[in-house]
């Protein structure tokens, strides 16, 4: 079966999050979302705006591009 694509995202942001060794809180700060907003992307059950995805991209610096696709394409 395939993944919500919310869960897939979220797991794209806690990858790259985590090779950065930032933690959800840093980054949180880093965007101006809440620790709880940020974990609920990661789990996939928050469907979030462009804008905040935006947010997430720049501090990630990545470019919008490779910040949507991973390795993992099922």
């Amino acid at each position: 079966m395939k993944r919500k694509i919310t869960k897939k995202f979220g797991d794209r942001v806690r990858e790259l999050r985590s090779a950065r060794e930032i933690t959800q809180e840093g980054l949180a700060e880093r965007s101006g979302l809440s620790r709880q907003y940020i974990g609920d992307i990661e789990r996939g059950v928050r469907n979030i705006s462009l804008i905040n995805i935006e947010k997430l991209q720049r501090l990630l610096a990545l470019a919008f591009l490779n910040f949507l696709i991973s390795n993992d394409i099922s």
